[in-house]
């Protein structure tokens, strides 16, 4: 699932050229995944409107429209964003075009999802949307006391607590896993179990680990792709990410991938212990 850096690459690679550019057209193929208005009200408003500006909240790509209004793309689980000229051949890894927007310089913007799970919104107040995300982890106002005034409110499992948008924005799986890992605690602690110094080294590896997967370009494991259609490679540094069965690269054990709440999570047993009692 594309998460926070990948969504910010995206960004990164597109606002360069699209920032200024005005829609010409909109092609849905897949009418269910227009949230709001309906896909019908999107075809006739969206052609015309000037992107002042692109930005990242969370999971969501935000078009700041030169009319106040803000298109709102969540690329979800299998979403991703192609840039081509168009009648360029489509790669092979294009083969799920839910969207296509037409822009006034002759280029596409496609959106590739092979699981329809995507959505796409237009609305006057990004708030509808995104009102209810946490705040952003890579962001000024966001300290290690946030963080732990936030996980002293939960009991469930500390993954599944850091893959809550309503806590924080834009970590999920992958970068949870990471975090936990270098902070050394195990993904079924408590969240409001952990010490100062736990919550400290949290805060730390959260910032490390995300800063260092936009650097380079997010992580490819399935679809995720950049807007010119290469692959992130953020995988090749991952230390448990989807790397069960593999040897931990500090301490040689074992990586093990377990549930919670749903959600496969990769640790290791050695460098993460268990919570007391498990």
């Amino acid at each position: 699932m594309p998460e926070l850096p990948e969504v910010e690459t995206i960004v990164n690679d597109l606002r360069p050229g699209l920032k200024g550019r005005s829609f010409t057209d909109i092609t849905i193929l897949w009418p269910r995944m227009v949230l709001r208005p309906s896909a019908e009200e999107l075809r006739q408003r969206l052609p015309g409107q000037t992107i002042q500006d692109i930005g990242r909240r969370g999971k969501y790509l935000i078009f700041r429209l030169a009319s106040g209004e803000v298109l709102i793309l969540h690329l979800r689980m299998t979403g991703s964003l192609l840039l081509k000229q168009k009648g360029e051949p489509l790669a092979k890894n294009s083969s799920y075009i839910r969207a296509v927007f037409g822009l006034d310089d002759g280029m596409e913007l496609l959106f590739n999802d092979r699981r329809k799970l995507g959505t796409v919104s237009l609305v006057k107040d990004e708030k509808e949307v995104i009102g209810k995300l946490g705040p952003e982890p890579l962001g000024a106002s966001f300290t290690a006391k946030e963080l732990a005034e936030r996980l002293s409110k939960h009991k469930a499992p500390i993954k599944a607590v850091l893959c809550d948008q309503e806590v924080i924005a834009g970590i999920g799986n992958m970068y949870a896993d990471e975090a936990l890992f270098f902070a050394n605690i195990h993904p079924l602690r408590a969240a409001n179990s952990l010490s100062p110094e736990e919550i400290e080294r949290l805060y730390r590896a959260i910032q490390k680990v995300l800063s260092k997967a936009i650097g380079n370009g997010g992580a490819s494991i399935s679809d995720y792709r950049r807007p010119t259609g290469e692959k992130g490679s953020q995988q090749n540094d991952f230390y448990v990410a989807h790397r069960g069965g593999q040897t931990c690269k500090v301490c040689a054990t074992p990586i093990e991938r377990i549930p919670v709440r749903n959600r496969g999570t990769y640790f290791c047993p050695r460098c993460q212990r268990p919570p007391t009692g498990s």
